[in-house]
């Protein structure tokens, strides 16, 4: 049986947690439900896909969570003509030397901003599934361990349909969080003109966390109490995507995995030592509703995958003792 986690660790997440948010909001006003959210991904070393339209402040939030980080980070602009070699590296022949040498691509760091993710083609889209899933690249047989922790962040417009190519189920499965900032409100807006009236507060960020302090952290969380009960909701959640009539593809048994990680995250970084319902809910419509695939009739009605979890979260029975 696993070691219930300490006053201590919860203590230091939620500690690490403030840091993080307090840098990052120095530059992203108003947004400190997304940060957490962000702050849950890196304790599980899961990747994110920020889904927004342009001008909302995407890419700059993706490089204030790098920057808040020590971790090594690359930015990869994804266009039409962008080849899979580009983003794992290339074997070169070195005539000096008169042996093949191995120019590594920008995957290889700890922190990868994958830019307009769906302005590539599947198939250099693709050159992306081993390394989020299996933390490894293989070029030319030979693979290749990526640097630990590794975390995909990719952005993209939904809106935008020229020039675009939707992200495929198989490597939309592998981002564990799907987020959105929305539009700020009055008051936000008015904060975010005054904040770059002069200065770019990005440039005077600094690392407030660094990668060994992220992975002694990341090990606390995986110790947060979860009960039988609480594990048989996220099970039960997750079966009800799959029986769901308006539902063609329900979620995958890594979403499960998700949920289930990331609740034990979200707990933590609220200063809590063991999960509850609330933790599940919250955290479902980010985790399982870009997995799910609807029927053809349900998307011309106007309903989304976040109205079917809304639905299943209202269906499916909340346990009462936890």
């Amino acid at each position: 049986m696993k070691q219930a986690i300490s006053s201590q660790g919860v203590a230091a997440i939620q500690e690490a947690a403030d840091r993080v948010r307090a840098n990052i909001s120095k530059v992203i006003v108003g947004k400190e439900d997304v940060i957490d959210l962000v702050m849950v991904a890196l304790l599980c070393e899961g990747h994110i896909l920020i889904d927004d339209v342009p001008g909302i402040g995407k890419t700059t939030l993706a490089k204030a969570v790098a920057k808040s980080l020590g971790c090594s980070f690359k930015r990869i602009q994804f266009t039409p003509d962008l080849l899979p070699s580009d983003i794992t590296g290339v074997n070169f022949f070195n005539q000096k030397k008169g042996e093949f040498e191995f120019r590594p691509g920008p995957i290889i760091a700890q922190i990868v901003l994958a830019d307009e993710i769906n302005r590539a083609t599947p198939r250099t889209q693709s050159a992306l599934l081993e390394a989020m899933q299996e933390r490894q690249i293989t070029v030319d047989g030979e693979t290749i361990r990526l640097p630990s922790p590794f975390m995909v962040i990719a952005t993209q417009n939904p809106i935008e349909l020229e020039g675009t190519f939707p992200l495929p189920e198989a490597q939309v499965d592998r981002f564990m969080l799907r987020i959105k900032l929305g539009y700020p409100s009055k008051s936000e807006e008015d904060r975010i003109l005054l904040r770059f009236e002069r200065d770019d507060p990005f440039l005077s960020l600094e690392a407030v966390l660094s990668a060994e302090e992220l992975l002694q952290l990341k090990h606390f969380t995986e110790t947060v109490s979860f009960e039988d009960s609480l594990r048989g909701y996220v099970v039960n959640i997750a079966q009800a995507t799959r029986s769901h009539p308006a539902i063609e593809l329900g979620a995958s048994p890594r979403a499960a995995l998700a949920l289930y990680k990331t609740a034990q995250a979200f707990a933590a970084v609220n200063g809590r030592g063991y999960v509850i319902p609330d933790d599940v809910k919250h955290l479902a419509p980010h985790v399982l509703a870009h997995r799910l695939v609807l029927s053809s009739q349900v998307r011309l009605r106007g309903r989304s995958s976040q109205d079917m979890v809304a639905d299943i979260l209202t269906s499916v029975p909340v346990p009462i003792e936890v």
